[in-house]
């Protein structure tokens, strides 16, 4: 039998060890858009808030502007271990599964509501089951809002108006497949060089949120705005598995909490940035355009049916489920 004070020593080093495991988590979080968007705002309170409740234990340093990297450096980085977590877009995990293109479905959602039913419900668990397989661990579904179309060429109300327009896009295949079923010609550019190839008239036309409109000042370089709102954009905040496993039961437990708090408060700036930026684009002499939305919806609805072998039953149910 060992005696008492061997045993007591033994416990104690045992505790000693626990505690040094858990001793302090810093986690450097990156993201690519500037420290003024919701995104980078949310994560400063998040980090100031978790720091608080961990009393030191587990601490975010925020890197924004890509300064870890693009999107795909990111998410390379969270597979292999040299990134610790990230605030991604979620569409751009196809990298990693086909499955998370499914938010690119054009015209999922008519309001952000739907979009957080789906999201935060079991489309959003089916995909973050996805990120563990892959070493990832998902904490809570952020947003990036809905996407819009500015040109600078003409009003586009219908989608007889986008005939011969070129637009930049994404490279994916669904948001090039969604722009030549709406008569656009579709261009895949980088978004470091969108500026200017607006400017130079590479292309027409881009489309994405309103906040990126204003903070990137492509009001300079685009006279037209149609608020079509033709695709909701999430954004995952994430660790890597390893730093997760790194941070104790009770922490974990207090960062869970406190990302889904700062998830509704980046949303809630997301919603209010985008009623205040249409009159703040219209004062900088853009023509913004409410459109019927139901003609948009139809055209594409052929991508929908092209899509459903990737996605499969299942998550089709979802995502049309929260869109009713």
């Amino acid at each position: 039998m060992m005696k008492m004070g061997k045993w007591v020593a033994a416990v104690s080093a045992a505790v000693l060890w626990a505690g040094a495991a858990f001793a302090g988590t810093t986690v450097r979080v990156g993201h690519v858009l500037n420290p003024d968007h919701p995104w980078n705002v949310a994560l400063e309170g998040l980090a100031s808030e978790l720091a608080a409740a961990t009393e030191g234990r587990v601490t975010l340093k925020i890197f924004h502007s890509a300064q870890l990297g693009n999107e795909k450096d990111l998410i390379e980085g969270l597979k292999m271990g040299t990134v610790d977590g990230a605030l991604v877009g979620g569409s751009s995990f196809q990298s990693l599964d086909p499955k998370f293109g499914i938010e690119e479905l054009p015209y999922a959602f008519a309001t952000n509501e739907q979009a957080y039913k789906a999201f935060d419900g079991r489309l959003g668990e089916a995909l973050f089951g996805i990120l563990k397989s892959k070493g990832i661990v998902g904490l809570s579904w952020w947003e990036n809002g809905f996407r819009h179309i500015s040109n600078g060429r003409l009003p586009i109300e219908k989608p007889e108006d986008l005939a011969g327009i070129k637009i930049r896009v994404t490279p994916q295949k669904m948001r090039l497949d969604t722009f030549t079923a709406l008569g656009a010609s579709p261009m895949p550019i980088p978004f470091g060089e969108l500026y200017s190839a607006l400017q130079q008239g590479v292309v027409d036309a881009q489309e994405n949120p309103l906040v990126i409109f204003v903070s990137n000042a492509f009001y300079e370089v685009q006279k037209h705005l149609s608020l079509t709102g033709h695709i909701w954009t999430s954004a995952v905040l994430c660790v890597g598995e390893d730093v997760w496993d790194g941070i104790s039961e009770a922490d974990r437990g207090t960062f869970l909490k406190l990302a889904a708090k700062w998830r509704d408060e980046e949303r809630r700036m997301i919603r209010e940035a985008d009623s205040a930026l249409v009159e703040e684009i219209r004062k900088k002499g853009v023509d913004v355009r409410e459109v019927d939305k139901a003609p948009f919806r139809e055209a594409v609805q052929p991508v929908w049916k092209s899509f459903e072998p990737v996605f499969g039953e299942e998550l089709m149910k979802l995502i049309r489920e929260a869109g009713e």
